[in-house]
């Protein structure tokens, strides 16, 4: 069973506790959602606990639930509309010293232009703030039981950053999917839908660029297709 997509994730006993074990061969990563994970201990969130750390080795509690890219569409829909309001909890809560760096979206929108990629109307939307961004928020990594958010898992992207860029991110990932996430994710979270849609070709350039240099083949060309009809 794997709880979370990054690293390598198990399950193990000790003790009789269900417990996951996860190795990440980045010690900056490892490094990185310890931090996450320590300074969430008590904020509320439903994030695994750690038991115990040694180097690329993380043990933390197995939370209930399953992940939400598990769920039918309708279930998929009103439980990422409750990760919403998760979300904002976390952005308003101070984020440890020591995070990894927010990404360059002048360096992303440089390197998209230069790898001659299909043309997008690419800005960097106007700062919203800095604060506790979890990096990767989607629906593989959000667990859920009877309608409630029970697990919010993976943080070794964890950063200090700008919040409507992480919802932006969020909310245009999860529309390629279904369309309706985008809306149940912007009125969850309470946010502006045009300040939000501003970085979604940024995303999309970030999107590419992953599928260019480490992505299926087949997955760059169906985002390629895509980005080629966005409008101008």
């Amino acid at each position: 069973m794997r709880q979370g997509a990054v690293g390598t994730v198990r399950l193990v006993e000790r003790d009789g506790r269900r417990l996951v074990e996860k190795r990440l061969s980045d010690p900056v990563r490892h490094g990185n959602e310890l931090r996450a994970l320590r300074a969430l201990a008590d904020s509320g969130l439903p994030v695994p606990q750690v038991v115990e750390e040694r180097p690329g080795v993380i043990l933390m509690t197995a939370l209930p639930g399953a992940r939400l890219d598990d769920a039918d569409a309708d279930s998929r829909i009103a439980d990422l509309r409750a990760s919403a309001p998760l979300l904002r909890t976390l952005h308003e809560l101070d984020a440890p010293e020591g995070l990894l760096p927010a990404p360059d979206d002048a360096a992303i929108i440089e390197r998209y232009r230069a790898a001659g990629a299909p043309p997008l109307p690419l800005v960097v939307p106007p700062a919203a703030g800095v604060v506790f961004c979890h990096g990767d928020w989607t629906d593989g990594n959000l667990l859920a039981q009877h309608g409630r958010i029970t697990g919010v898992v993976d943080w070794e992207a964890a950063h200090r950053g700008d919040p409507l860029r992480e919802l932006a991110r969020a909310a245009w990932g999860a529309s390629r999917k279904d369309p309706r996430s985008e809306r149940a994710l912007i009125d969850g979270y309470g946010a502006d839908p045009a300040r939000v849609r501003a970085w979604y070709p940024v995303h999309a350039a970030e999107l590419w660029l992953w599928f260019a240099e480490a992505g299926p083949p087949e997955y760059l060309a169906q985002l390629t297709a895509e980005l080629r009809a966005w409008p101008a």
